[in-house]
């Protein structure tokens, strides 16, 4: 069928010069099977097109009612006899139902009844109906001369735009009423016997688009999360293994000095398992971390309560990764001294209510530091170096509390797009009474910092609402087709310059 229509358009063209509109010239083909002939024509610069596009109205089905019994105005009206006793809106509502109330509605715009009590009486003695004249002029034409009668029937539904693509065609540079086989690609054969000396070979076309393979596509949580990564490794830190999402409540709170009565170990925000409800047994140590805890230690007073061993063995999913960082903090202190970074991103669960900017499960962002003569100072100082690596150059810190660090601080950063300070994340000074319970000696000081993964995720990507993100409901199109991430350039949320303009998260 192809070759059959390519040659057809071709002795139409040689001997009418031109086709000025496809449609008409071959009715029976479909315009899809006519592009692809002239796009092959096209290539061999056979013929030159132009698209066509005609628009035209086709009349709905609440149309068609009104184009053969009248608009519904038209009805009421004829309705309505003649006089002043006129006719009840309940007997209109009895005979057209809901006709009833948009012709009546019409008709009293249009000023042709008015109201008199609970009766409709007539006001005009005669009318046009005009919404009929102008749905038999679309039937007839597929258009209107009146601009304000088409936006008319198109906002009250009777007609439905739609649109014909067909193509005007002349001859190429190259027209000829032959058709000639192009060869698409050189073969060894055809070098080995010359043939190609003589061979007609098909244009390239650079301008087409490839077909975009199937393939899998990285989430934008691990695009951010692999940025990190690499901000992590270019200033000297190590990852810790995060695989261990169950942890006792000795990993998670005790051995981080986090007190048994404190709220965040309440089922409110914690997950606790319930098979099996307890570890096996507890570390060596564990009567170090009990005695600080009770008695309080390395300059400590402790929390002067009664520390339960059975409180220390219940299982939780892990609510920070900073039981991973205890976990590695231990492990270094049975060796020989080293200073040390270490770093974690990883999930972790807290019993939260899900809304637009909270979930059960997310992301933290952990990195620590182990030296000796390590201050507070330091700290601020690294974090200066890691999130100036992230474009973020106006720091500021604010003192606050956390069980296990102190001093403890907020992370603060100046966003240009939003015009406010938004809160990066928290660090601080691991306490001694956990670095000394851990194992390390005296003089080894750590650092400590942890910020969330979705926060940025969402303003790089420009995601208000986290179930976007993360869950069932994620729109696995808009995995495929966000770019790659770049710390250090704007994207997303952070490229808008009018804070109006942005949802805050």
């Amino acid at each position: 069928m192809s070759e059959e229509l390519k040659l057809t358009i071709l002795k139409k063209l040689d001997s009418e010069g031109s086709i000025e509109d496809t449609t008409a010239a071959f009715k029976d083909v479909s315009e899809d099977v006519v592009l692809g002939a002239l796009k092959s024509l096209e290539s061999q610069e056979k013929v030159t097109y132009v698209t066509l596009t005609t628009e035209f109205w086709t009349i709905e089905a609440e149309g068609k009612d009104q184009l053969e019994n009248g608009s519904y105005e038209a009805r009421i009206f004829e309705a309505v006899p003649v006089g002043s006793q006129g006719i009840t809106i309940k007997d209109l509502e009895a005979k057209f139902g809901k006709v009833a109330k948009l012709g009546q509605g019409k008709c009293l715009a249009n000023k042709w009844v008015k109201k008199d009590g609970a009766s409709l009486v007539r006001v005009a003695d005669s009318i046009v109906d005009q919404v009929k004249a102008g749905l038999e002029t679309v039937h007839a034409t597929g258009t209107h001369p009146s601009k304000d009668a088409i936006k008319d029937l198109k906002r009250r539904k009777l007609i439905k735009a739609n649109k014909t693509i067909s193509y005007a065609v002349s001859k190429g540079a190259q027209f000829s009423t032959e058709l000639k086989k192009q060869a698409t690609d050189l073969t060894m054969e055809m070098m080995q016997s010359g043939a190609w000396k003589s061979a007609e070979f098909k244009k390239f076309n650079f301008k087409s688009l490839g077909v975009n393979p199937n393939s899998g596509n990285l989430h934008p949580l691990m695009k951010v999360r692999e940025e990190f990564r690499q901000v992590f490794f270019e200033t000297g830190f190590e990852e810790m293994p995060t695989n261990n999402f169950v942890e006792s409540s000795f990993w998670n709170f005790d051995a981080l000095f986090v007190p048994q009565k404190h709220s965040a170990r309440d089922l409110q925000d914690t997950f606790y398992l319930t098979d099996p409800t307890v570890a096996n047994s507890l570390p060596d140590f564990w009567e170090t971390v009990k005695d600080v805890h009770e008695k309080g230690g390395y300059g400590s007073i402790g929390y002067r309560y009664p520390w339960s061993e059975d409180e220390a063995k219940k299982l939780v999913l892990r609510t920070h990764t900073t039981a991973v960082s205890a976990h590695m903090l231990n492990k270094l202190a049975q060796g020989p001294y080293r200073p040390a970074k270490y770093f974690s991103i990883d999930r972790v669960y807290r019993n939260e209510t899900v809304d637009a900017t909270h979930l059960a499960e997310f992301h933290q962002v952990e990195g620590v530091i182990a030296d000796k003569n390590m201050s507070l100072g330091s700290l601020i100082s690294f974090l200066d170096i890691f999130f100036k690596k992230m474009g973020m150059t106006d720091l500021r810190f604010k003192p606050t509390y956390n069980p296990y660090t102190e001093p403890s601080m907020e992370i603060f950063s100046y966003h240009e797009g939003l015009g406010e300070w938004l809160e990066l994340g928290n660090s601080g000074m691991f306490r001694p009474e956990m670095l000394r319970s851990l194992g390390l000696e005296e003089g080894v000081q750590v650092a400590g910092f942890g910020l969330s993964l979705e926060r940025p995720t969402m303003f790089k990507y420009n995601i208000s609402n986290i179930r976007e993100l993360m869950g069932h409901g994620v729109d696995l199109g808009m995995v495929a087709r966000n770019p790659a991430c770049r710390l250090d350039k704007k994207m997303g949320k952070e490229a808008l310059q009018r804070p109006e303009a942005v949802d805050e998260i």
